[in-house]
């Protein structure tokens, strides 16, 4: 039968099916499985046909999966069935009724950047320099308002900034002379169709008699109004989601949507899902215990038949590298006992945090991988950096200055940076010693024309560059070196002028670098740039991010992530680092009062519920943050849990910091990028007509060593790309770019 997997609950959920219906489904409760079988009961128990079925989501992936899990369920063909991301089905509802908002079928929907190019364009209309008023703030401003669903000539009352409101309305303008619109456009523009030609609202209500959305919990305010209305004749309308996972405010989500519902639809049931197939007993009610401080919240009683499982060590540590070296002696001793790798995560609040983890996994040869995201030293803003201190010690390194010569923007576009590179190998000089020439004797270089503003750019760069050679030579300390570059070459400007989570993200590791750099300076007399540099053990197999979950890993590799991206995972074996006070919760959710805290202990109920067989949680006594060192002390989340649930204990560090090894008996990871076998290569070369097919070892005159990705076009107009050494990527023209096989 359908539902005999299901308990009385989740069964409760399937058959239902008429009315409104919020479904509070608690962490691990089966709430994709009982969703499926919801949509399996319409399509075959009511013999409801799939094109009368809205299922919405929040990524393609989740979308893609739920609907294959369906195809297996039943003997239908659903390829009409909507199961889709909110974005996705207002850009298709758009390609056929946009002609009402006066706008083509063919309009393009523009992503960030081009959005932010608008931006930069109305500013410099209005006179106005990026650096007195960043387009980043204009943005925030205009995503805040569609994600509360305001739009040009709607009605509704909301907050407007006298400064930046008249940017919102030329902004619209633009996107619509331009027949587009943004991806919160796509959201605006159907609240705005659905408003203003009530006759389109009436077809698409007609049309979808059920509404079903997944991740309730993660929508904001403009996407409950268009659920709001397709569900209005009908109503017809089942939320799933847990307000206790409440945790992307800053994208927009909106917690008052799941504590509102009943007060929209009065006559809406609420089932909750409260029995947790995951997790062990003790970290249930642990986590519940510290969840239930929340005053948002519907409020459910989770509980398992699971056993009860291992008590949860809270591990106090002296500072960050004794708790990574807990952390790596921990997974060392269950790697011992027969856990696999893969079964084991490490969660932290910034992505910051990994540095120092990273480092000591190294160190002990314990394989991990990133998780949403890329290894530290792998990191744009941290390769960024790297290249300048690189071009220090070797102004020869003609790599590291291709990356930073438009780092911040000097001009330099990909035409000019040619000229550069073809006159380096004309000459057989490295890019820094023709720049360094071309600034002075511009005469000498007829074919290169710069505009005085990219002239002034790159002597500014010279100048800065040299008065840091010497300053090393001198011997100052690397981080003075490292202070002066990333303020006068204006990176850090750069940074600080987008005011978006990513950004701030980025600071946070260029803090996390300076880290590093004082404390390669604690042990040593007498530190130099070349030193540090040479300590940087870069992991050449980190040049991809990963980004499958703890379900699928079989890679044999710790999974390391922030606790955002966390959600949706789980693990046998769970630690949770940095659990302090100023970190986890942040210093900037204490800044935003309860509403903050509130959230972060939904963020900390996230991690804590990841867990399935056993959760570490770790704190330092301090921590060197911002270049000092911080004694935040414990997280008001662990003392919420109840004593019984866990066991403090301080980790000793028992050997000599200036010791190479902590644990005895690890081998040194000799790891060296696999550039394929040449008989292969050989093979391959014959067989495509290639000059040089994916997996060539090249040398190329100007940047060294390195490795074809991927080959097109064919005779003259053969393209490669190549990655080098460093992980830096570049494509050439083989007829002409001077590549030598290796």
């Amino acid at each position: 039968m359908l539902t005999t997997n299901l308990n009385k609950a989740q069964r409760e959920v399937v058959y239902d099916s008429d009315g409104p219906v919020m479904v509070l489904a608690g962490a691990g409760s089966g709430k994709t499985r009982t969703l499926v079988s919801r949509v399996t009961y319409l399509l075959e128990e009511k013999n409801i046909s799939p094109f009368r079925i809205l299922a919405l989501t929040f990524s393609n992936k989740a979308a893609r999966e739920m609907k294959e899990r369906v195809a297996c369920e039943v003997d239908l063909d659903i390829g009409t069935l909507q199961m889709t991301t909110f974005h996705s089905f207002c850009a298709r509802l758009l390609r056929s009724e946009i002609g009402y908002l006066g706008l083509s079928r063919s309009f393009t929907i523009y992503d960030d950047s081009e959005s932010k190019t608008v931006v930069k364009f109305l500013l410099k209309r209005r006179g106005i320099s990026p650096k007195d008023l960043s387009p980043y703030e204009i943005l925030y401003y205009i995503n805040d308002l569609k994600n509360n669903g305001f739009y040009h000539g709607c009605t509704g009352e909301f907050p407007i900034d006298e400064d930046l409101h008249p940017f919102f309305m030329d902004y619209e303008t633009e996107l619509h002379k331009a027949n587009a619109l943004d991806f919160g456009g796509l959201l605006t523009a159907v609240v705005q169709l659905f408003q203003c030609h009530p006759e389109v609202l009436d077809m698409y209500q007609k049309k979808f008699k059920y509404v079903l959305v997944d991740e309730y919990q993660d929508t904001n305010r403009v996407q409950f109004e268009i659920i709001k209305m397709l569900s209005e004749k009908h109503r017809n309308i089942c939320v799933v989601g847990d307000e206790d996972q409440s945790i992307y405010s800053w994208r927009g989500a909106d917690i008052r949507n799941i504590l509102d519902f009943e007060s929209v639809f009065p006559e809406a049931k609420v089932i909750k899902l409260e029995q947790n197939y995951r997790s062990s007993k003790i970290i249930i009610e642990a986590a519940s215990a510290v969840i239930e401080k929340n005053l948002m919240r519907k409020g459910k009683a989770m509980w398992t038949d699971n056993p009860d499982g291992d008590i949860i060590p809270i591990i106090e540590c002296a500072d960050e590298k004794s708790e990574a070296e807990f952390v790596a002696s921990e997974i060392l001793k269950l790697k011992k006992s027969g856990v696999e790798n893969r079964d084991v995560a490490l969660f932290y609040r910034m992505n910051a945090q990994s540095r120092i983890i990273e480092d000591m996994f190294r160190k002990h040869n314990i394989a991990y991988r990133i998780v949403g995201g890329i290894k530290f030293y792998e990191r744009k803003e941290i390769k960024d950096i790297l290249a300048y201190l690189r071009l220090i010690v070797n102004d020869k390194d003609s790599l590291a200055f291709s990356r930073i010569v438009n780092v911040p923007t000097r001009g330099v576009g990909a035409t000019t940076l040619r000229k550069l590179e073809n006159e380096a190998v004309a000459k057989g000089l490295s890019l820094w010693e023709i720049v360094s020439d071309l600034v002075d004797n511009q005469e000498n270089y007829a074919n290169i024309r710069l505009t005085s503003r990219t002239k002034s750019s790159l002597v500014q760069l010279v100048s800065m560059m040299m008065e840091v050679k010497v300053m090393d030579g001198e011997g100052v300390r690397p981080s003075q070196l490292y202070e002066k570059v990333l303020h006068e070459s204006g990176y850090y400007e750069f940074l600080s002028a987008s005011r978006n989570h990513e950004s701030i993200s980025r600071l946070e590791n260029l803090d996390e670098f300076d880290n590093a750099i004082k404390q390669f300076e604690m042990n040593r007399d007498k530190p130099t740039l070349l030193e540090f540099l040479e300590t940087i053990n870069l992991d050449p197999s980190s040049n991809e991010s990963s980004t499958d979950d703890g379900k699928f890993n079989t890679s044999g590799e710790v999974s390391l992530m922030t606790a955002h991206g966390a959600k949706g995972l789980e693990y046998d074996y769970v630690f949770i680092a940095g659990a302090e006070e100023n970190i986890f919760p942040s210093y900037r959710s204490l800044e935003e009062g309860e509403i903050g805290v509130e959230e972060e202990r939904r963020l900390f109920y996230v991690a804590m519920t990841r867990a399935m067989k056993k959760l570490y949680i770790i704190f330092a006594q301090g921590r060197l943050l911002h270049g000092q060192i911080k004694f935040n002390g414990p997280s008001r989340y662990i003392n919420e849990i109840p004593p019984k649930f866990f066991k403090w204990k301080k980790f000793k560090y028992g050997g000599d910091r200036r010791n190479e090894s902590v644990f005895p008996d690890y081998e040194e990871n000799s790891q060296e990028v696999d550039y394929g076998d040449e008989s292969i290569i050989q093979i391959k070369r014959e067989k495509s007509g290639y000059k040089f097919p994916a997996g060539s070892r090249i040398i190329h005159s100007l940047y060294g060593e390195g490795i074809v990705l991927e080959t097109e076009g064919a005779g003259k107009n053969e393209k490669i790309l190549i990655r080098f050494k460093d992980g830096i990527r570049k494509k050439f023209l083989t007829c002409i770019a001077p590549i030598v096989p290796f």
